[in-house]
């Protein structure tokens, strides 16, 4: 069992408690100063204070322990000192548990097209009217810093293009000129001792010498834990594994390994083979805004006339809300069909049980040297979404 220096004093630490026999996934806790998670964990996205349709307690219900927000969008709206003067995020939002903050480095690349990069920050569009908004390392940090989530991420140039060599390389060292001044402000406004914990985030696209050079430059600094971001961006699943493998054994042991973004089976089980430990990804909820229900049938859009007359639950033997509640496939078409909202509500719920449910079952079968076994067994039950 190893643990972060510091963890005593400021909160934060990070136990591995079982490896796997076969491959290097591995069992953990990371603790924060509102609670300790259980890894490999998927983390639940609540982009603007809110993981959409699912009330707080229901969301720890259905197995989640830690969320994220993100900081583009609550700069936006409603503002930080907002968030701030109502009991920060985790009151704002009424969530006790941990949580994380994107920095905004994503919008870097989903607004790549009217997003102007410069070495001190990044001019955007506002979503909510248009106007041109500014981030950058230092504005990211403080925006975060306030907003008060337990972990916070360094700002951070995603590029738009993960196999453009020149372009990564361009982004890659900017990310660590960035990272630099991350660190600086953070440590400037009270660091560890705040209650906030920052992550550096490792870039570097589809190239394994940038990827390296980048976990170089993210370890000069003596942080909590480390992300591995710029995948699923765009690139094909073997250039996604090849990024992961290049940077993740490299990463210390001893601190946890974030993966940003990605959220199918095959992708969780591919990085936590390498080692990763905590995945983000909105998949459960927009699917189920989309009236798309994840079973060991596949993905199943409950908007088609086959599940009209089905009386069947979303999926036989599922311990959700609602399969478990008795509501039928064809009840759940029918409020999807009428635009109700419940529809939507209970298929994001009845998703969400499912990503907790399969990492429940991966973080059992790691100690018992089940993990391979684990991994045929999820793919010989379904398609894997």
């Amino acid at each position: 069992m190893t643990a972060i220096p510091r963890a005593t004093t400021a909160g934060f630490g990070f136990e591995v408690h079982a490896r796997c026999a076969h491959t290097r996934a591995r069992t953990g806790v990371f603790h924060t100063p509102h609670g300790s998670v259980e890894t490999p964990i998927f983390m639940p996205v609540g982009t603007k204070g809110t993981v959409k349709g699912v009330l707080p307690d229901r969301l720890r219900s259905l197995g989640a322990r830690m969320v994220l927000a993100n900081t583009y969008h609550l700069h936006l709206r409603p503002g930080e000192e907002t968030v701030a003067a109502l009991g920060g995020l985790h009151g704002f939002m009424g969530w006790d548990g941990p949580i994380l903050t994107d920095s905004g480095g994503y919008q870097v690349f989903s607004l790549a097209r009217d997003a102007r990069v410069g070495e001190d920050g990044v001019e955007l569009p506002s979503i909510v009217d248009g106007s041109r908004v500014r981030l950058g390392p230092e504005s990211a940090t403080d925006v975060q810093m306030t907003l008060g989530a337990d972990v916070i991420m360094a700002f951070d140039h995603c590029p738009r293009d993960p196999l453009d060599r020149a372009l990564v390389e361009d982004a890659t060292d900017r990310t660590h000129r960035w990272l630099d001044r991350c660190v600086a402000r953070w440590r400037e406004r009270g660091g560890l001792e705040t209650g906030r914990a920052l992550f550096g985030i490792v870039q570097g696209g589809a190239f394994e010498d940038l990827r390296a050079r980048s976990v170089e430059a993210v370890l000069a600094h003596d942080l909590v834990g480390t992300a591995i971001g710029g995948v699923s961006v765009g690139e094909d699943r073997g250039a996604m594994r090849a990024a992961v493998a290049a940077a993740t054994p490299l990463l210390p042991e001893d601190r946890p390994r974030y993966l940003m973004g990605v959220g199918t089976p095959l992708d969780f089980f591919d990085a936590i083979e390498q080692g990763v430990d905590m995945f983000d990804c909105v998949t459960p909820t927009r699917h189920g805004r989309t009236h798309q229900a994840f079973t060991p049938e596949g993905r199943i859009n409950l908007r088609n006339r086959q599940w009209a007359r089905d009386p069947r639950p979303l999926q036989e033997g599922c311990d959700c809300p609602a399969c478990a509640g008795g509501f039928s496939r064809g009840y759940v078409r029918h409020l999807c069909k009428s635009d109700e909202i419940l529809g939507a509500v209970l298929i994001s719920l009845h998703n969400l049980r499912t990503f907790h449910r399969l990492f429940e079952r991966i973080r059992a079968a790691i100690p018992r040297g089940e993990l391979p076994a684990l991994r045929e067994q999820v793919f010989a039950e379904g398609p894997g979404w």
